[in-house]
C-alpha cells in the first residue's frame, strides 16, 4: 500500500491552551479533508520561533510530510517566539509536562486519529528523547537527530568533566534568541507586555550551567541513558561525523529495548536533507518510511533496514570546511559487536606500536596555553570554517606516538580508547587525546579527540584529589566516529593538556608526565561499495524572502606582538531578509573573543556580543546581549548585560555579574 498525495492546507497560529492558561502558538501543515479522514500529527516542540528562526527549515520539510497524509504540527515553546509565558532554562519539568498536555491534545482534535510521532534536532532532539522516556500513550515513534542521551556527558557544557567554552557560547545564543518579542501581527497590542515579562524574568543560563559542575541530579534530569527502558517509542536517530553530538545514534543503538535504527551521515549539525557535507540523502523519504511504518501500520521494510548504518568517510587532506566528503554507506548489523578492537602500546622513541607488552615512558607534556588553535568550533552549525584544519601546528605543542606507514587501509569504526598511567605534578590538569591521519608529507587530519579532566578520573559525580606527582590510572573515550586511513599514510595520538579555545583552562600551568599507556582502535573491514542505498534528497518549496543584507562568516587568529595575547575572533553574521508573505524582516549578527596567552592559564578570557533586529514598516525592535567570563585559580566570574530598544528608543535594560566557586580546579 501506497501513499497518495494529499492537497495541504496550513495555519500559521493555531492556540493550544495549557492546562494553567497558558496559550501556546503552533503552525500547522495538514490534509484539507482530515477533519472527515483523520491523520496522524507529527510534534516538533522548539523554543527556536516558528515565525522567523526555524521558518527556512520548515518550508523543506513540513509541508512534503503533510502532503503524504500527516499533521505536521510547529509549536513554540512557553516564553518563546508567540507563545505565553516564560522560559526558565532547558528540558524543565514544565516543558516536558507542556509537551505532554501538547500530545494529549494534538491527540484529541478531530483532524488526529490519536497517533502522534515527534521528530527533531538538536533541542528538538532531546526533548523528543525526554518526552518518549516518559511513555505517553499516544507517542508511537520518534526521529531524533543531532541530540545526546547524556546531558552532562555529550551538551554544549562539559566534556569528560572538562568545560567547555561553548557553555559561554551557546549560552550567549540562548541569551539574545530569548530577548526577543513576539509577533504584533499575530498577538496584537499584548505583544509589548509579553515582550517585558520575557525580559524582565530571563536567566543567563551560563551562570546556572557553572554552579553543576559535576554530574548531580540537574544533568540527570532529561538524560535519557538514566532509563532506556522507558523509551516505548520506535525510535529512529541520526547524527553527524561533522556535528558535535556524534555518540549518541550509537549509545541509542545499543541500549533501547523498543524497535531503533540509526544512521550517521558526514554532515555537521543540520537535516541530512540539506546538509553538508555532501552526499545528502533523502531524509524526508526515510521519515515517512518510518512515519507509515509506526503511526500507519503500513508495511515499509524499516525493520529489515540495518540496525546502524555509518558514513565510512575516506581520509582526506585536512580542511576547516569541506563541501563533500568521499566515502561509502556501511551497515553494522551487529552493533556494538561489530569492529574488533586492536591494542596498540605508547613505547619509546615516540612510536604507536602493536602491542605486545606495557613499556615504560618518561614523555612530558606540557602544552601551552594556545594549544587547540586548529580544533575548530565544538559545533559546527554556521556553515562557516569551523572543522579542525592542519593539525600539525597543535601537534608540535603535544606529544605524539605515530604508527609505522600502513600496510594495508584501516577502517576505525567505533570510538578509540586510551588507557595512561599518569602523573602531574599540579593540583589540577586535564588531558586531550586526539587521533591524526598522517598523510605522506605530514599533513595531519583529525579523525576524532576526546578529552579528561583529571580530578574526574573516578567518575563524573564527585571530583578526586590530585596529588602532585602521585601516579594516576585513567581512561579517556574519544569520539565515535567512522574512517578510512589509507594503505602508505600513518595514524598518530597527539596527547595535551591544554585545547584552547574549545575548553576552559584548568588553573595551573602544569606538566604531565606519561608511564605508561595503550590504545585500543575499533577497527572494521568493508569494500568499496555502498552496503545502503538512500534515495536522492529532496526538499520542499523554499522559504519566499527578499534579501536586505548578506550574511557571512569568518573566524581569525590574531596575536598581541607587544603582549602575546593570542585571540580567536568569530564574526557570524546572519544577514537581514524580509518575509514576502507577511512582511517581517529580521536580521542577527554574532560575534565572540576568545583570547589567552601562551604562558598564563589565568589569562583565559571569553567575550561575546550578539545583535537582533525585527522590523515592520512603522515599528522596530533591536536587542543587544553581551556576556563575558574569566576566571583565577579558586573562582569563576560571569558578566552579562541586556539592552532592548523599540523604535531606536532604549526600553529595558540588565546585567548579571556572578561569581562562582571552581570545582575540582
Amino acid at each position: 500500500m501506497k501513499n497518495k498525495f494529499f492537497e495541504v492546507q496550513e495555519e500559521e497560529d493555531v492556540g493550544i491552551v495549557l492546562s494553567d492558561g497558558c496559550r501556546l502558538s503552533s503552525r500547522i501543515w495538514m490534509p484539507k479533508d482530515s477533519v472527515v479522514h483523520p491523520v496522524p500529527a507529527i510534534l516538533e516542540y522548539l523554543p527556536y520561533r516558528k515565525r522567523d528562526g526555524t521558518v527556512a527549515r520548515d518550508c523543506l520539510t513540513h509541508p512534503f510530510i503533510a502532503s503524504h497524509g500527516y499533521a505536521c504540527v510547529r509549536v513554540d515553546m512557553r516564553g518563546n517566539g508567540d507563545s505565553d509565558g516564560i522560559m526558565e532554562d532547558e528540558y524543565t519539568e514544565l516543558e516536558l509536562s507542556d509537551g505532554l498536555e501538547v500530545i494529549n491534545w494534538l491527540a484529541a482534535q478531530s483532524w488526529c486519529d490519536g497517533k502522534i510521532g515527534m521528530m527533531g534536532i538538536s533541542w528538538g532532539g532531546f526533548n523528543s528523547l525526554q518526552i518518549a522516556e516518559l511513555a505517553p500513550e499516544p507517542l508511537k515513534a520518534i526521529i531524533t537527530l543531532c541530540s545526546t542521551v547524556d546531558r552532562y556527558a555529550d551538551d554544549i557544557h562539559y566534556k569528560g568533566g572538562c568545560l567547555l567554552n561553548e557553555n559561554l557560547g551557546w549560552g550567549s545564543t540562548m541569551w539574545s534568541y530569548s530577548s526577543r518579542p513576539p509577533d504584533p501581527m499575530l498577538v496584537g497590542d499584548a505583544w509589548a507586555n509579553m515582550w517585558t515579562k520575557r525580559l524582565k524574568a530571563e536567566p543567563f543560563l551560563p551562570i546556572k550551567w557553572l554552579k553543576h559542575q559535576t554530574r548531580d541530579n540537574y544533568w540527570k534530569h532529561g538524560s535519557v541513558c538514566e532509563n532506556y527502558d522507558g523509551i516505548q517509542s520506535a525510535v529512529l536517530a541520526i547524527g553527524g561525523w561533522g556535528d558535535a553530538y556524534k555518540n549518541a545514534v550509537s549509545h541509542l543503538v545499543s541500549n533501547i529495548k523498543s524497535p531503533v535504527r540509526g544512521v550517521v551521515g558526514p554532515w555537521v549539525h543540520k537535516y541530512p536533507h540539506f546538509a553538508v557535507p555532501e552526499p545528502k540523502i533523502g531524509f524526508l523519504q526515510e521519515a515517512l518510511r518510518w512515519w507509515d511504518r509506526w503511526l500507519k501500520d503500513i508495511e515499509t521494510g524499516v525493520e529489515k533496514d540495518s540496525k546502524y548504518t555509518v558514513y565510512l568517510m575516506d581520509g582526506v587532506r585536512p580542511q576547516s570546511w569541506y563541501s563533500e566528503r568521499p566515502g561509502v554507506w556501511v551497515n553494522e548489523d551487529n552493533w556494538p559487536d561489530g569492529p574488533k578492537m586492536s591494542t596498540f602500546s605508547l613505547a619509546e622513541n615516540s612510536k604507536l606500536a602493536k602491542y605486545h607488552i606495557t613499556q615504560d615512558l618518561n614523555d612530558i607534556v606540557c602544552s601551552p596555553q594556545d594549544c587547540g588553535l586548529d580544533g575548530g568550533e565544538y559545533c559546527a552549525i554556521w556553515l562557516g570554517p569551523e572543522m579542525p584544519g592542519d593539525q600539525r601546528r597543535d601537534d608540535s605543542y603535544s606529544q605524539c606516538y605515530d604508527s609505522e606507514t600502513l600496510t594495508d587501509r584501516l577502517d576505525i569504526i567505533g570510538a578509540p580508547v586510551i588507557r595512561l598511567k599518569i602523573k602531574s605534578d599540579a593540583k589540577s590538569g586535564q588531558v586531550i587525546v586526539r587521533l591524526n591521519h598522517i598523510h605522506p608529507g605530514g599533513a595531519s587530519t583529525r579523525i576524532t579527540y576526546g578529552c579528561l579532566n583529571l580530578s574526574h578520573r573516578n567518575g563524573h559525580e564527585k571530583t578526586s584529589d590530585i596529588v602532585p606527582n602521585e601516579l594516576m590510572d585513567i581512561e579517556v573515550i574519544l569520539d565515535q566516529i567512522a574512517y578510512r586511513v589509507p594503505e602508505g599514510h600513518k595514524i598518530r595520538v597527539s596527547i595535551s593538556n591544554c585545547y584552547w579555545p574549545l575548553l576552559w583552562p584548568m588553573p595551573d600551568n602544569g606538566k604531565l608526565t606519561l608511564v605508561q599507556g595503550k590504545f585500543d582502535l575499533p577497527i572494521s573491514s568493508h569494500g568499496d561499495l555502498d552496503e545502503r542505498k538512500f534515495q536522492p534528497a529532496f526538499v520542499g518549496e523554499p522559504w519566499k524572502i527578499e534579501t536586505i543584507r548578506e550574511g557571512g562568516n569568518q573566524r581569525d587568529v590574531k596575536r598581541d606582538l607587544k603582549s602575546g595575547t593570542v585571540t580567536t575572533e568569530i564574526i557570524d553574521d546572519f544577514g537581514k531578509r524580509m518575509d514576502k508573505e507577511h512582511g517581517l524582516i529580521t536580521g542577527s549578527i554574532a560575534r565572540e573573543w576568545w583570547s589567552i596567552h601562551p604562558d598564563d592559564p589565568l589569562s583565559a578570557h571569553g567575550r561575546t556580543h550578539w545583535t537582533e533586529e525585527i522590523e515592520r514598516v512603522d515599528w522596530s525592535v533591536r536587542t543587544e546581549t553581551y556576556a563575558e567570563m574569566w576566571s583565577d585559580y579558586d573562582t569563576f566570574y560571569i558578566k552579562a548585560s541586556l539592552m532592548a530598544f523599540h523604535n531606536g528608543d532604549l526600553v529595558f535594560e540588565k546585567e548579571f555579574n556572578e561569581e562562582i566557586q571552581r570545582l575540582g580546579h
